[in-house]
């Protein structure tokens, strides 16, 4: 019997050992080695110190506790007493009219809310309600019929307009809970609102299970007879709102030279601007606030809510929120006073400039291993195809505060097509009932201990940023692909990295 002569191929035998062992490493890696192993060059970019400070020289620190309300670190002593002045008129509750306090008087007769900082507690995000029992509070329902409207950018819904009013000032809503007898002459609410949360789950293929809610709207005790039945609906969490100054400072070109409306590169993202009434200069114009990108600036966005949240008259909404349907809401006592206004230009004014030099907060442990590796993954998982990082905001000659910084927002700014689980099928101005605007990430770790809400996206169905990104679809289903195909501890690094901004 012949022997194979072992010691003589030893070292060949040990050869083919060794190279069949890297080869096998080579096809491993391939299917399962993270992203940031396979990065082409400049995929990245480095780190800059900037991002540190989202805000640039706004950026204000979340110790000893982290608040969405302090001024700008940069805000100039002479601008701090009309910044407190203007955090007061927030915080303060509107009354009934008419009273001896002038200033303060005027709220509804159909209201959602008493202050602006009721719904945006602390600056942040509304607390949604945890089961069907309790009532939709920080937060509202949105109402249209199907259509267009260039001026108002939705089809109101004939009897309760564009916003269904939770709140009235008649005694027998206010004592619903005791004595709800409504008198000839009283303004009734149009109606409550109730979320019942439907639940389900995912599983990642590593086996892990994230536990996700669906809202479904009910309403009761309609107070002025049925919806159309054609009516639209969407349901809508108060946003945080630090930093819109300096989103207002960003010139326009550096939003457009981001659109991508015929997805000309081909990487599936096709992000577009909602262009919009401005009110004041009675032009279109590119929308950049709110949830659709329906608002042209801060201070529209702010007159909107005090007319439509608040029903207060100002200067640039200067009607009640009535429509020709309910007869005693249009008869009811206003606020007004000689100029016909229930807030003046001034004291307007002061809310705004107020709310434009909000703070950033500053990132926390954004130079961190994970941290780190979570901004790698940020790149290229796609997270940054709409949550473009950063800006540099334009000369502002009367908020020079806001001039010239390098901010971190971590969005385009843009509309993009979020697939139909985020649908609400209320097309308002170009917005389909599919695209939303994407959201700034600074700050979103902090959310929870700014005021308690976890509540993401538009509706506040995510209680979490992980299921947040689970609910991504459309033009972000790729990314969210990306994502889920990630080991948990790449998953978790990513994360971290949100949570850092």
């Amino acid at each position: 019997m012949l022997k194979f002569p072992f010691m003589k191929f030893r070292k060949a035998i040990i050869l083919i050992f060794i190279l069949l062992a890297f080869f096998i490493l080579i096809i491993l890696g391939v299917f399962y080695a993270p992203a940031t192993l396979f990065l082409k060059p400049n995929t990245v970019p480095g780190f800059s110190n900037t991002e540190s400070f989202p805000g640039g020289k706004t950026s204000v620190s979340y110790l000893p506790f982290p608040s969405y309300m302090k001024p700008a670190e940069n805000l100039p002593a002479n601008r701090q007493a009309n910044f407190h002045a203007g955090k007061a008129l927030a915080h303060q509750p509107w009354i009934k009219a008419p009273t001896a306090t002038d200033a303060r008087d005027g709220l509804g007769p159909l209201y959602n809310a008493r202050t602006c900082l009721s719904c945006h507690i602390n600056g942040g995000r509304g607390l949604m309600p945890q089961d069907g029992k309790q009532l939709l509070f920080t937060n509202f329902l949105r109402l249209s019929l199907p259509g267009k409207d260039p001026i108002h950018g939705v089809v109101p819904e004939p009897i309760y307009g564009d916003q269904l009013q939770a709140q009235s000032t008649a005694l027998a809503h206010q004592l619903r809970h005791v004595q709800p007898i409504y008198q000839p002459g009283d303004v009734r609410p149009e109606g409550y609102v109730h979320i019942d949360w439907q639940s389900q789950s995912f599983t990642y293929p590593d086996g892990r299970k994230v536990a996700m809610r669906q809202p479904k709207i009910r309403i009761e005790n309609l107070g002025y007879g049925d919806l159309s039945p054609n009516t639209l609906m969407s349901l809508r969490n108060a946003p945080p709102i630090h930093g819109v100054g300096l989103i207002e400072q960003i010139p326009q070109v550096q939003i457009d030279a981001l659109i991508d409306e015929n997805d000309r590169d081909g990487d599936g993202i096709s992000g577009r601007l909602n262009h919009v009434w401005d009110f004041e200069t009675e032009q279109t114009v590119p929308g950049r606030f709110g949830l659709k990108a329906n608002k042209a600036s801060v201070r529209l966005q702010t007159a909107a809510a005090l007319h439509g949240d608040m029903g207060i008259a100002n200067p640039v909404f200067p009607t009640q929120p009535c429509t020709a349907a309910q007869k005693n809401c249009l008869k009811a006592p206003t606020g007004n006073d000689s100029d016909g206004l229930e807030i003046n230009e001034k004291l307007m004014g002061l809310m705004v400039d107020f709310t434009r030099s909000l703070g950033v907060p500053k990132a926390r442990n954004l130079k961190s291993d994970t941290a780190q590796l979570g901004r790698k993954l940020f790149y290229t998982t796609g997270c940054v195809k709409c949550h473009h990082p950063s800006f540099t905001t334009g000369k502002a000659p009367d908020y020079p505060h806001l001039s010239n910084q390098t901010i971190w927002p971590y969005s385009d700014f843009l509309l993009h097509e979020m697939g139909p689980a985020l649908a609400d099928n209320r097309p308002d101005y170009e917005a389909s009932g599919s695209e939303w605007r994407t959201p700034p990430l600074w700050g979103v770790g902090l959310s929870q201990q700014v005021n308690g809400a976890g509540n993401f996206l538009h509706d506040g169905r995510a209680r979490s940023i992980e299921e947040a990104i689970l609910w991504h679809g459309g033009e972000a289903e790729d990314t969210k692909q990306a994502f889920i195909a990630l080991d948990e501890a790449y998953r978790n690094a990513l994360l971290t990295f949100v949570k850092s901004l």
